[in-house]
């Protein structure tokens, strides 16, 4: 077979791999769907986050069609395990969405916890919820924020500030 032949054909869409099998990253992923509908604004890992982004937009564009059509309450049935949360996403979020075209969601990574398996962990709501907003992103992590920088910053700061520099005494007073 020639190459041209083998990339016209289609291998299947690949997802990522999360958990023991596609039940399982399916079922994990309706969890984290239910959760958000609920709560508005969960953590959990970029990939999940990632993963999720793209069902959590596309449930809110079917709820905006009404509760009346039925391929948009098939998907809610399915995704959400909690039912009572069914009239939320079509009552709530659709009327909060109705004149949005889209980027219903925003997703944000947040810093790692000390004592974790250091997964990159992330943010993830919907727009427009009663929550407090959060923080701004920090600047990198990398070498912006190292030792020699923050030493730096201090040396500014000590500068800055009235009275002697650093590294001088300062002068007995002799009357």
């Amino acid at each position: 077979m020639h190459l041209t032949a083998q990339l016209l054909i289609s291998h299947g869409r690949m997802y990522r791999r999360m958990g023991l099998g596609p039940r399982s990253r399916v079922d994990m992923l309706r969890c984290l769907l239910t959760a958000l509908v609920r709560h508005e604004r969960i953590e959990t890992t970029l990939a999940r986050a990632d993963e999720m982004r793209g069902y959590a937009e596309k449930l809110v564009e079917h709820a905006k069609r009404g509760d009346l059509d039925t391929r948009s309450m098939e998907l809610a049935d399915f995704w959400l395990t909690e039912k009572d949360l069914i009239p939320k996403l079509f009552h709530v979020l659709s009327a909060r969405f109705r004149d949005r075209s889209g980027n219903y969601v925003r997703m944000r990574e947040i810093q790692n916890v000390d004592g974790t398996d250091r997964a990159r962990l992330a943010v993830i709501e919907y727009r427009g919820n009663p929550l407090p907003p959060l923080p701004s992103p920090r600047p990198s992590t990398g070498k912006a924020n190292g030792l020699l920088n923050q030493l730096l910053e201090g040396l500014r700061r000590d500068a800055a500030a009235p009275g002697p520099a650093p590294g001088q005494s300062q002068a007995p007073n002799s009357a």
